[in-house]
C-alpha cells in the first residue's frame, strides 16, 4: 500500500527560521482521516499551542468528508497531538523563550496507514531574511539552469 499524501506548508518555510523538528502523531476521528487521504487538507497559518501541559494544533483545515453524514467532523478543530512527555516538557520550556512558537510543517501518512504530523520549533523571519532566502533561491536556480545547458 503506497501513500502519496504529503501535504507541505510552503509558507511556514519562508516566514519562519526552523530550529527543531520533531514527528508526532495526531488524534483524529473516522472522517478526517479518510478527508486526509483524499488530500483535502490545508496547513496554512497552522501553528501549535500548549493547554494543561498537552499540545494541540489549531487552524489546520481538514475539510468535511464527501460520503460523511451526521458524523461528519468540524474543520478547522482543535487536535490533540501525541509526543512524550520529555519532548513535551522540552518544547515547553523554549516556547516561553521570547520568539520561538511552534508550527506544522508537513501532514503524511507512513507505511503503517497512520497520519502523522511533522511540527517544527521556528522563530520568525525579518524582512531581509526573507529578501536574503529569495536571493539565494534564485541563485542555486540560475546554477542549475547553467549546469543543464552545457
Amino acid at each position: 500500500m503506497e501513500n502519496k499524501i504529503n501535504i507541505k506548508n510552503k509558507k511556514a518555510y519562508f516566514n519562519y527560521e526552523i530550529l527543531e523538528k520533531y514527528i508526532t502523531g495526531i488524534q483524529l476521528t473516522g472522517t478526517e482521516i479518510k478527508s486526509i487521504r483524499q488530500g483535502k487538507v490545508s496547513l496554512a497559518d497552522s501553528y501549535c499551542f500548549f493547554t494543561n501541559n498537552e499540545l494541540f494544533v489549531r487552524s489546520m483545515r481538514i475539510s468535511e468528508y464527501d460520503q460523511g453524514s451526521y458524523n461528519n467532523h468540524e474543520p478547522y478543530r482543535e487536535r490533540k497531538l501525541l509526543l512524550n512527555r520529555k519532548e513535551l516538557n522540552k518544547l515547553e520550556k523554549k516556547v516561553k523563550e521570547k520568539g520561538l512558537t511552534i508550527v506544522a510543517l508537513r501532514l503524511f501518512i507512513n507505511e503503517n496507514g497512520l497520519a502523522k504530523v511533522e511540527i517544527a520549533l521556528v522563530r520568525g523571519k525579518r524582512a531581509y531574511d526573507k529578501r536574503e532566502s529569495i536571493k539565494q533561491k534564485d541563485l542555486k536556480r540560475d546554477m542549475e539552469r547553467l549546469g543543464k545547458v552545457r
